[in-house]
């Protein structure tokens, strides 16, 4: 067996979902709060050309790099932070955001393993 430094790809869940829940919405400000590889954040800034500011969080430092490089196109809108997304009261003080038009948050399910 060879083992490559490449992780196998992220493939993001419940992405058509998320996206049809929007779908029709004018968005400004989003918050991702489970980034991950950032694969939902860059469907929808795909999809929501109008987005200003997307917040994407996670605890994972190996995650938020390979987010910052998927998001790259889009990284004067991206503000990317290292934590959990309990925190977002403080995140969005910090920033001054008084509202956010969308969220997208995944929690993991600990019964399920």
């Amino acid at each position: 067996m060879t083992k490559t430094n490449n992780p196998s790809p992220h493939i993001s869940v419940m992405q058509e979902e998320m996206l049809s829940f929007f779908k029709g919405q004018k968005i400004k400000v989003f918050f991702d709060g489970t980034l991950g590889a950032g694969g939902h954040s860059r469907a929808i800034l795909e999809a929501h050309p109008e987005i200003t500011t997307l917040i994407g969080c996670d605890r994972d430092p190996d995650a938020l790099a390979i987010a910052r490089k998927n998001l790259e196109p889009w990284k004067d809108k991206i503000d990317l932070i290292h934590g959990d997304f309990a925190e977002l009261d403080r995140y969005l003080e910090e920033r001054k955001i008084l509202s956010v038009d969308g969220f997208f948050l995944i929690s993991e399910c600990h019964l399920c393993n």
